[in-house]
């Protein structure tokens, strides 16, 4: 990339040391930190989500989390939006943009452009996830190669999120979720993009499961607990739907032991860091890193310097 980007992205699996990167970062250069994951902007799930410290957050300005509650909604449309809104802001004071995160489809939508995927209600979720419930994903995933071939192609049987997501947006404008992808628009934002890549797959594994028990002794437990106090809020909304939650609620009511939910948690957040890495290698422009050499640092921060 010739001319200066708007903003640098870093993307990554979890535990792969993002967050790390970007502090160490702005000890040496003035940024600013976009949040490019879905689950950072929730409040009052801050264990669970791996959220910066208090102290992370005060050393070095950060956007877009804790912007909404658990009940509420929030979009790759919203991000795109607000995401270019701060890149400005942020160039506007001298700065610069840091996008860092882990959710791939917040990534796609300001690297490549947007679909125009309806929003889908609380009503529809709650009525696929009873689909889901009553007959199981195997029935669900016939139902989606019925309405979209070209989805179910794509997807695995197990995926359980994005074939139930697939069946909700079909139920919500009787189309298919692969033909608002033709509509696609172009991106706003030039972007310079870099991945980390561990090079490990069982230390990455090592890591994750390390991570899920500190979130454990930390009181992970009575996070949940505290979210289901919330009045209406269940396992259909979105929020519940990040990595570990829905486990720990379904442990909360008795339907698995401490240990099959902190082994189900631990390898869901595994699932979550193969689909990432898989997008990540499928993301092209992208410079991939190695989290574990210090000259993938000393590269992020010339692509920095460079870009100030």
């Amino acid at each position: 990339m010739n001319e200066k980007p708007d903003a640098i992205l870093l993307v990554g699996p979890t535990a792969s040391g993002k967050t790390a990167f970007a502090l160490d970062l702005a000890k040496k250069l003035p940024i600013e930190i976009i949040s490019v994951d879905s689950a950072l902007v929730y409040k009052g799930m801050d264990i669970g989500t791996a959220k910066p410290t208090a102290e992370e957050l005060a050393s070095v300005p950060h956007h877009l989390i804790d912007i909404i509650t658990p009940l509420e909604s929030y979009s790759a449309a919203q991000f795109a939006e607000d995401c270019t809104r701060l890149v400005r802001e942020i160039r506007g004071r001298g700065r610069l943009p840091m996008i860092v995160g882990g959710t791939m489809l917040y990534a796609k939508a300001i690297r490549d452009g947007l679909s125009e995927v309806p929003t889908t209600t609380l009503e529809v979720r709650d009525r696929v996830a009873k689909e889901l419930e009553e007959k199981g994903l195997a029935s669900l995933y016939e139902r989606l190669k019925t309405v979209d071939p070209k989805t179910a192609e794509r997807l695995k049987p197990g995926d359980t999120q994005r074939i139930s997501r697939a069946i909700e947006v079909y139920e919500m404008s009787r189309r298919p979720i692969s033909s608002f992808y033709a509509d696609q628009k172009p991106p706003v934002l030039k972007l310079r993009s870099f991945a980390l890549l561990p090079p490990d797959r069982a230390e990455l594994h090592r890591r994750i499961a390390l991570r899920f028990d500190q979130m454990l002794e930390v009181g992970f437990i009575d996070e949940v607990k505290r979210l289901r106090e919330i009045p209406g809020l269940t396992t259909n909304y979105a929020s519940m739907r990040c990595v570990g939650y829905r486990q720990a609620w379904e442990y909360l009511d008795g339907k698995k032991t401490f240990d099959e939910f902190r082994e189900s948690g631990i390898a869901a957040t595994r699932q979550l860091a193969k689909r990432q890495m898989t997008w990540m290698r499928s993301m092209k422009d992208t410079e991939l890193l190695d989290p574990t050499d210090p000259k993938s640092f000393e590269v992020w921060e010339c692509a920095a310097h460079a870009a100030l």
